[in-house]
């Protein structure tokens, strides 16, 4: 019965409460985007991406959702449906299940979503880790729905850093956010498997050097 009061809790009572204090932490605090402006014309021409971000850069990413038509893939798990139901006050839609071949159902739903004009969001080191690790299949995902990967973070001036696996990133109020922008990564159709490897690297190290980055600019170093 305490499970259930307590899941109930969760799903229910929490998720208003963690919308109202990122929305707190985003209006007391000065926003800066870096490097968009390759995403900015690709978006202008019509394009769609896969949107890359580690696991513990998730809180503040709705404000990297500047056209407004995004949708962000999350596990099944319960877990998962938390985060699903806090992404909707900020008028985002959620994938549920997973990129791997096997789902098929949110393969097709992801590729169903890019036709249609949405740009996906995924953490490639989700939802368990390890921490900074790509797993393959978004470059397999890449691949068949020809959509280019763009890898984003953020970092805040002021922040506290949890000591969970993916050391979970809580901006301050009254702080500096930096948004760091990669450019867009293209798969091609043609690759073998041991260039999509290199790939799959590739991604790994972009994203931990713009997150390296963005955390020295946030703090001014």
């Amino acid at each position: 019965m305490l499970k259930e009061i307590k899941y109930f809790l969760l799903l229910n009572i929490l998720p208003p409460v963690i919308y109202a204090i990122i929305t707190f932490i985003r209006l007391t605090s000065r926003i800066e985007h870096i490097n968009r402006s390759k995403v900015d014309e690709s978006w202008q021409r019509g394009e769609n991406f896969i949107i890359c971000f580690w696991h513990g850069r998730l809180l503040m990413m709705p404000f990297a959702n500047i056209r407004g038509k995004g949708k962000v893939l999350i596990s099944r798990h319960r877990d998962g449906e938390f985060i699903a139901r806090v992404i909707r006050f900020f008028g985002l839609d959620a994938i549920r299940g997973s990129y791997r071949k096997k789902t098929v159902s949110s393969v097709r739903e992801i590729m169903s979503s890019i036709r249609h004009g949405f740009d996906v969001a995924i953490t490639p080191d989700g939802p368990k880790g390890p921490r900074y690790k790509v797993k393959k299949g978004i470059i397999e995902l890449a691949r068949i729905t020809k959509a280019g990967i763009v890898p984003v973070t953020y970092s805040a001036g002021k922040k506290k850093t949890f000591k969970s696996w993916d050391r979970f990133v809580l901006p301050l109020p009254f702080s500096r956010i930096v948004f760091l922008w990669g450019e867009p990564i293209y798969i091609n159709k043609d690759m073998d498997e041991e260039a999509m490897e290199d790939m799959r690297l590739h991604l790994e190290n972009k994203l931990i050097e713009l997150t390296e980055e963005a955390d020295r600019i946030a703090c001014g170093r």
